[in-house]
């Protein structure tokens, strides 16, 4: 590990910008076999609602050019589960945990909170914009009001910090960012997946049962550094970036626009080694370099 890698997130100090993005690396344990999640920056946790969820009927993951298109459901254990049976687990990992928190309704947010307030973890990454639930987050995070009240209501009762993952399917998404930053939100993470369909040409029928899913992968990067450099000019608030990063370089570019972290989510299923070879490459470039990570953030914004 490396002191070039470090540095400081709204006041969470990571070994490196490096978070496993959530709903793509489970609950660290997955990769043990493949490297130790000591060496990550940090872990996003599958998202987690108030209340146990089974996910979507059919087919859930569809490949396409350069991505995936998704529509898992959010299939989770619920809170009071997750907080009995794998937070502990997730803290022995020996890096920083950040909770992927959902919910259907503000009440939900409220109630998982409170519940959260009792544990040991980072921060909080609130979910107001995942396109693959047919009710709850999608709503709120399209649109700046219902966003700022869901995260005015957590933040009156979180005693954690919060970054609030904001959609790219959203209108205004740089109105929506400037609303949750005035409501007292930590910090930003952004992109969540862009709305996509798939179209099954064999059987000439729509592959997922909700119609619609998320797409993510390198297919989304060029969209996600645009958003991000977007909304980094507007805020004052540190954002994770996300969106296709499969390489140190993609890492380096997403800090040059705008973000202070970054979470590698889909390449984690084509190269469960991501993580490990990422970091491993970045320490190598910087020291060559003879530069320090600080050097790149928000060096174009």
């Amino acid at each position: 590990m490396t002191s070039r890698t470090e540095i400081d997130l709204a006041g969470i100090k990571l070994k490196n910008p490096i978070i496993m993005a959530s709903g793509t690396y489970g609950y660290g344990e997955e990769f043990k076999n493949f490297y130790d999640p000591k060496i990550l920056g940090g872990i996003s946790s599958k998202g987690i609602t108030r209340h146990p969820k089974k996910g979507n009927e059919g087919i859930r993951i569809w490949e396409t050019p350069s991505g995936i298109l998704n529509s898992i459901g959010l299939e989770n254990p619920g809170v009071e589960e997750f907080v009995k049976e794998k937070i502990y687990s997730m803290q022995e990992l020996g890096t920083e945990i950040f909770v992927n928190l959902g919910g259907n309704t503000i009440e939900e947010y409220v109630e998982s909170t409170k519940i959260l307030n009792d544990y040991d973890f980072a921060a909080i990454e609130l979910n107001i914009s995942c396109p693959n639930v047919k009710e709850g987050g999608m709503a709120f995070g399209m649109d700046k009001d219902s966003a700022a009240r869901v995260v005015r209501e957590v933040m009156k009762v979180t005693n954690k910090k919060v970054f609030v993952k904001l959609s790219p399917n959203a209108g205004d998404i740089v109105g929506i960012a400037k609303a949750v930053e005035a409501e007292g939100a930590t910090g930003l993470s952004l992109i969540n997946t862009i709305l996509g369909m798939a179209i099954d040409f064999d059987r000439e029928e729509i592959v997922f049962n909700n119609t619609y899913a998320g797409l993510s992968g390198p297919a989304v990067k060029p969209i996600a550094l645009r958003i991000l450099h977007q909304v980094a000019k507007a805020v004052d608030i540190p954002i994770i970036g996300m969106g296709g990063i499969t390489s140190y370089k993609d890492v380096l570019e997403f800090l040059m626009a705008g973000a202070t972290a970054v979470e590698v989510g889909t390449y984690n299923f084509m190269n469960p080694k991501a993580g490990a070879e990422i970091i491993s490459d970045l320490e190598k470039y910087l020291e060559e370099k003879n530069k320090n990570i600080k050097d790149y953030i928000k060096k174009l914004v």
